[in-house]
C-alpha cells in the first residue's frame, strides 16, 4: 500500500485507492482484477466467472426476471451475492444501500417497496453516483436517489431507514466498526441489516492486508466471522446471523481469494426496538 500524502492517514490513502479503482470501472476503463493472478472483485461463492462481468449475476442469486427489470448498465457484476434476496422487502419501506455502485440492488429494492417506498444509494465514487443517477433517469425510478458519501459517515438522518443493504463493499472499508455503527444509527428501531460480503475463514497476514491490489479487489480486507459478529454486537445489533458459502470447487478467476481463505457470506442483524438492549 502506498504511503499517504502529508496530512493523509493510511485509512484515507486506502479509501482513495479504492475510489480511483472503482471510478475507472464506472467509466469503463478497467475491471477490478489487477494483473495476472489477481483475485476477483466479487466473493468466492459463485463459480466460473470473473470480476466486472454481468454474466456472473445469475450465479450470485439474481433471477432472469430480476436482471430483465433493471436499466441496462446497472449490473456491473461486482457483487458477491444478492442481498435483496435474503429478506422480504415490503411496500412503503425506506431502504438504504451502502456502496450502491451502478444501482442494481437499489433498482430491485425499488420494485419491492413500490411508489410509496423510497430507496437511497450511497457511494463514495463520483463516477459511480453519476452512472447510477443516469440509470435511474433512464429507468424512470422516481422512488430512488443516489447520494455521494462515505459509508463510515452516511449522509442519512438518524432512525430514518427500515432496511440497510450492502453487496461486497464493507470489506473495502479501512475500518468496519464505524460502518456498522452508522448503519445502526440510521436504522429505525426494529430495522434490519442484510449484507452480502466476503469473510475470511482464517487469519490474513499483515503483508496481504497491506497489499492494496488484494484489498481493493475484495480479498484482503475481509474479516473473520467472529470479528464481524463482534463488531455488529458492539454497534448494538441483535440476532446476528452469518451464512458462509464454501465453494466445492474454486475456479481460476477466484484463486486469489481462495488462497487467502476468503469466501462470500450472507450477514443479517436487527436493531432492537426501543427499550430492548
Amino acid at each position: 500500500m502506498r504511503r499517504g500524502k502529508k496530512g493523509e492517514g493510511p485509512a484515507d490513502a486506502r479509501r482513495q485507492e479504492v475510489r480511483v479503482r472503482y471510478g475507472k470501472i464506472a467509466a469503463g476503463e478497467g475491471c477490478c482484477s489487477s494483473g495476472e493472478g489477481s483475485s476477483s472483485c466479487y466473493g468466492s461463492g459463485a463459480e466460473g466467472s470473473s470480476c466486472g462481468q454481468p454474466s456472473v449475476s445469475p450465479q450470485l442469486g439474481y433471477s432472469a426476471k430480476d436482471l430483465a427489470a433493471i436499466p441496462e448498465g446497472a449490473d456491473l457484476g461486482l457483487g458477491c451475492g444478492n442481498p435483496t434476496a435474503i429478506l422480504a422487502l415490503k411496500p412503503r419501506q425506506v431502504v438504504l444501500d451502502l456502496g450502491s455502485g451502478a444501482g442494481i440492488d437499489c433498482f430491485l429494492a425499488a420494485k419491492k417497496v413500490g411508489a410509496k417506498g423510497h430507496v437511497i444509494g450511497v457511494d463514495m465514487t463520483p463516477e459511480m453516483v453519476g452512472k447510477a443517477r443516469e440509470n435511474a433517469r433512464k429507468g424512470h425510478y422516481a422512488n430512488v436517489e443516489f447520494r455521494l458519501g462515505e459509508i463510515e459517515h452516511l449522509p442519512v438522518a438518524d432512525d430514518s431507514v427500515d432496511v440497510v443493504l450492502s453487496n461486497c463493499v464493507i470489506n473495502l472499508a479501512p475500518r468496519k466498526g464505524p460502518v456498522y455503527r452508522e448503519a445502526y444509527r440510521v436504522l429505525r428501531p426494529g430495522g434490519r441489516l442484510a449484507i452480502s460480503d466476503v469473510v475470511a475463514t482464517r487469519p490474513i497476514s499483515a503483508r496481504d492486508r497491506a497489499d492494496s491490489s488484494l484489498w481493493s479487489s475484495c480479498s484482503s480486507g475481509a474479516l473473520e466471522a467472529n470479528e464481524v459478529r463482534t463488531l455488529l454486537k458492539r454497534a448494538g445489533f441483535h440476532d446476528v446471523q452469518l451464512d458462509l458459502k464454501i465453494p466445492k470447487e474454486v475456479p481460476e478467476t477466484l484463486r486469489g481469494q481462495a488462497s487467502l481463505g476468503v469466501v462470500s457470506a450472507d450477514i443479517r442483524a436487527v436493531k432492537p426496538r426501543e427499550g430492548v438492549r
